[in-house]
């Protein structure tokens, strides 16, 4: 098995977004727009959307760095998501930060 070697490792994000009665499709269609252009930005590793049978959706994302995901989370496409989510959500969102500590299959 091949590791990508980097300086720093990988960091992870990964938590539980509820939507609000009747928002679950908006929610949806939110996350989903954020994956493939997430997907493409430098140093994403991971990027998946699930929906649980609660109807919690969740979010796992993988990052070669917290520089990357700090870029990542800068962008015009997140602030806006950002700005949004708010409207269709119920509470706040749960939400994990994590260093990988197992190696990265390249």
């Amino acid at each position: 098995m091949t590791t990508i070697s980097t300086a720093q490792a990988p960091v992870s994000l990964y938590g539980f977004l509820n939507p609000k009665p009747g928002h679950a499709d908006e929610l949806r269609k939110l996350l989903m727009d954020l994956v493939e252009p997430s997907r493409g930005h430098e140093g994403s590793l991971q990027y998946h959307l699930h929906e649980q049978e609660d109807g919690r959706f969740f979010l796992y994302e993988v990052w070669r760095s917290q520089e990357d995901l700090d870029r990542h989370n800068a962008t015009p496409l997140l602030r806006a998501f950002m700005d949004e989510l708010p409207e269709h959500i119920d509470g706040a969102p749960e939400v994990y930060f994590g260093t990988m500590r197992s190696p990265y299959p390249a």
